[in-house]
């Protein structure tokens, strides 16, 4: 067989045939060599095929030259059995335990064979985890113990006390210290990826909105631009200026959310007010620009919804040159207090090795030194034309992971400012022409949270056929856990806030 790279760029379409498939031992060693060689696995996912085979497709990062590689494998239907890539690349161990119970594929080898959202075709996978019932439910699950005589189990959730999602948290401790912690998850699996494939593109639209509730622009941004590249629709300039407008509010009022809620579970009061309060006026920023505080109905395929006139504008750019002197002055006071670098500073420390390892993406990674951010990286829309500076630190501890925020606010809120002064004309929103048939599109936002990823395939009737979702939550509790093994288990809050994953955005 000869291989043939096929190289794409965010935001591309193609035709489908274009796609190589490879044998199994060519497509695993081609996504070995890809990242031994400093590439990673941006997606792993499964799709039917058109004689009911499962065809796999692997989607490579070089993130140095903003290159995407892509090719695929065809697994049999009558033999759903493929050689684990796991023990070699941990990265990937979560995509192919979603591939087993989306499709009912075994992966030889793994050595952590689980389910993710307790989808229906898990039943159908053979030789599962010892322990998991041939109908799995969230209640159903074998958790890793350690023995010993000192050692003890501390369960939190999946009710928790307060209004927050559910999902488990499985400790094994020696006394305070955390050994190990298990996080299961799955409880708020709702479907999505199906029903993007039975809706209409109207409706497909909420549903994309919905992935999780504080990621709408993130979430919204992406399918948009997947529509858009599958009808060969190019947005207007203003569209794609305001769309980054939407999105850099929200990084903005989630960013100074969780430096307050640092404040608050470090006692720390006068900041978790002010900046809470501060989170206010970004949110209050994002709903006068779309009418909802959290983005919904503002982005559409085709452009946007709503515009800045001349008043909003001035008045933006004046409220936001305010916020960015609170925000200077607030994060002194945060970030010079011994109080509160002694409570931040060598806590959840995930270090550089790890989380390339894990596959950590967003603020989680950059603060562990991994320099992956897909403005940059892979620039879309008004990024193209207005270079945003990474945010790094190297310590990948709890206070870097806060400092990674302050910075990345500070940048956001430069970008914005030079963009108010100059909005681009164009229209608001065009007509999106039919879907093409037989296509494949692939889209990447750097959402708040990290790499935010869509994929969708049509088939020869132009219908959506397959709609892939990948939130960086997927990518990112892994990291929680290792983050809190060794430390105290009164520091899991604090790590926990640090990360601020998304339940629904890692269940779909």
């Amino acid at each position: 067989m000869v291989l043939r790279k096929f190289c794409i760029w965010n935001g591309q379409s193609w035709n489908l045939s274009q796609v190589p498939v490879f044998d199994a031992d060519i497509f695993r060693k081609e996504i070995l060599e890809e990242c031994r060689s400093g590439a990673r696995v941006v997606n792993l996912f499964g799709a039917l095929g058109e004689e009911g085979d499962i065809r796999m497709f692997a989607v490579i990062s070089k993130d140095d030259d903003a290159k995407l590689s892509l090719f695929s494998v065809l697994i049999s239907k009558d033999k759903s059995v493929f050689p684990s890539l796991t023990p070699e690349l941990t990265a990937v161990h979560l995509f192919e335990r979603e591939i087993a119970e989306q499709f009912g594929v075994v992966f030889e080898g793994h050595p952590w064979f689980k389910p993710v959202r307790y989808h229906e075709n898990f039943r159908n996978v053979p030789d599962c985890w010892p322990g998991i019932s041939s109908k799995p439910i969230p209640g159903d699950y074998p958790f890793f113990k350690i023995n010993g005589e000192e050692v003890h189990e501390v369960a939190v959730g999946p009710i928790h006390a307060g209004i927050i999602e559910p999902g488990h948290f499985r400790f094994q401790c020696h006394g305070e210290e955390i050994l190990h912690l298990e996080i299961q998850l799955g409880y708020q699996h709702r479907g999505i990826e199906k029903m993007m494939e039975e809706v209409t593109l109207e409706r497909a639209v909420l549903l994309a909105e919905s992935v999780a509730g504080d990621t709408v622009i993130g979430h919204v941004m992406a399918y948009c631009s997947l529509i858009e590249s599958l009808s060969d629709c190019v947005i207007s300039p203003r569209a794609e200026a305001l769309r980054a407008l939407a999105l850099e509010l929200e990084r903005l009022s989630n960013h100074i959310g969780d430096l307050g809620a640092l404040g608050a579970d470090i006692g720390f009061l006068p900041t978790a007010a002010y900046f809470g309060r501060l989170r206010g006026e970004f949110l209050n920023l994002l709903m006068e620009l779309s009418g909802n505080r959290y983005g919904r109905s503002f982005c559409r395929p085709g452009g946007v919804l709503f515009d800045l006139d001349p008043g909003m504008k001035d008045d933006f750019r004046r409220r936001l040159s305010v916020a960015k002197k609170e925000l200077k002055e607030l994060a002194e006071l945060f970030f010079s207090k011994p109080s509160v670098l002694a409570r931040l500073e060598g806590v959840g420390i995930v270090s550089e090795k790890t989380a390339r390892e894990l596959g950590m993406v967003g603020p989680a990674a950059r603060a562990s030194g991994l320099s992956y951010d897909v403005r940059t990286d892979h620039a879309f829309g008004m990024y193209r034309f207005r270079h945003l500076p990474i945010s790094l630190a190297s310590t990948g501890d709890v206070f870097a992971r806060a400092q990674i925020r302050w910075l990345e606010a500070q940048r956001s809120l430069d970008f914005l400012l030079e963009l108010l002064d100059q909005i681009p004309k164009g229209e608001l929103c065009k007509t999106v022409s039919p879907l093409k048939p037989g296509q494949m599109a692939l889209v990447m936002v750097e959402g708040w949270r990290g790499e935010i990823v869509h994929v969708a395939m049509t088939d020869p009737q132009s219908k959506i056929n397959r709609y892939k979702i990948k939130d960086p939550s997927f990518h990112n509790w892994d990291g929680l856990a290792m983050a809190v093994r060794g430390a105290q288990i009164s520091d899991f809050p604090l790590c926990n806030k640090s990360f601020n994953l998304s339940y629904a955005g890692h269940d779909l």
